[in-house]
């Protein structure tokens, strides 16, 4: 079976220009040309599409497929294994995520109140592994591969202090928000040099990256909602805290 690259590209739900633009980078060449030099496509090509679209899903770019795809050793079956396991794993985190809203809107709304072991569900050693994944798709994939690396040489004990530290020090600064403490003052300011120490646990991170985590846990959902379980203004109260503790730093 031979597709034209007008079927192709409505097959896979993409343009006609994508599959020009694959072919021009050598990603998806056509498997043969016509005497009329119509492009077409055979089912390894439409299969190696497949593989080209599952990977760009994850978050890779096009010049690393194009690495994978074309290694001598590439096995499809184990690939589409890996993509499974991979989607199984966004799925839950966004059926985690969704239940999460949910119990947050009820809470907000007074419909139910939340135990501190669902408010602080977010901060579990699972939830730290979804976020891993999600920046890693994001951010600096090395930098989260050595991030979860350190995380798992931890014993179970090391886990529950460092996490139990994580509690303490947003509970902290909770109350200081509901005491009516300024973010830029020096009581909430102290709770961000614990909350910048309890970060070493994971990575050494820069200015910058503690920046960009304040942002996040403002306006990025899948952080914000956990933070909106202990109170609707913490996620912008601690991202004017961490703006304020990280000012001018290089």
């Amino acid at each position: 079976m031979k597709y034209t690259v007008k079927q192709l590209a409505d097959f896979a739900g993409v343009s006609s220009r994508t599959l020009h633009y694959y072919d021009e980078i050598a990603l998806l060449k056509p498997s043969s040309q016509g005497e009329n030099r119509y492009r077409y496509y055979d089912e390894a090509a439409m299969l190696r599409l497949q593989q080209i679209l599952f990977y760009r899903e994850l978050g890779l770019s096009l010049q690393e497929i194009r690495e994978i795809l074309d290694q001598p050793d590439f096995d499809v079956l184990n690939a589409l294994a890996e993509h499974k396991t991979a989607l199984q794993k966004r799925v839950r985190r966004l059926e985690c995520l969704i239940d999460t809203v949910d119990d947050t809107l009820d809470y907000l709304t007074g419909g139910k109140k939340m135990s501190e072991d669902q408010i602080f569900e977010g901060f579990s050693e699972e939830q730290q592994e979804m976020y891993a994944e999600e920046a890693r798709q994001r951010w600096d994939s090395d930098l989260v591969d050595q991030s979860m690396k350190l995380w798992k040489s931890y014993s179970p004990e090391k886990k529950q202090q460092v996490l139990d530290e994580g509690k303490a020090v947003y509970v902290d600064i909770l109350a200081n928000m509901e005491a009516g403490k300024d973010p830029g003052g020096a009581e909430v300011q102290g709770c961000l040099v614990r909350w910048h120490k309890h970060m070493r646990y994971f990575y050494e991170p820069t200015w910058a990256i503690l920046r960009g985590l304040g942002q996040g846990y403002a306006n990025d959902p899948a952080f914000r909602v956990n933070f909106e379980k202990m109170h609707p203004d913490l996620p912008d109260f601690l991202n004017d805290a961490i703006q304020i503790y990280t000012a001018g730093k290089a």
